[in-house]
């Protein structure tokens, strides 16, 4: 199995990097060069936080709920 995902994640990194070597980030290039790339993070960053606050919540709730299963079990 674990040879079966490093397969996959070897394979994956070889396309990026294929990818990447080709042409270039030419959409990234216009999007710096117009000050758009700084939304883009600023979008992906507020994204990627939401993220995270909902997977403590959610963690905090489960982590109560099992408290109170195990405290209705003994």
């Amino acid at each position: 199995m674990i040879k079966k995902i490093l397969f996959i994640i070897f394979t994956l990194i070889s396309v990026v990097t294929h990818a990447q070597e080709s042409n270039g980030p030419q959409m990234a290039d216009s999007w710096r060069k117009d000050g758009k790339i700084y939304v883009v993070i600023a979008v992906l960053s507020i994204i990627f936080a939401c993220v995270i606050i909902y997977l403590a919540v959610i963690e905090r709730k489960l982590k109560k709920l099992e408290e109170e299963l195990k405290n209705k079990n003994s």
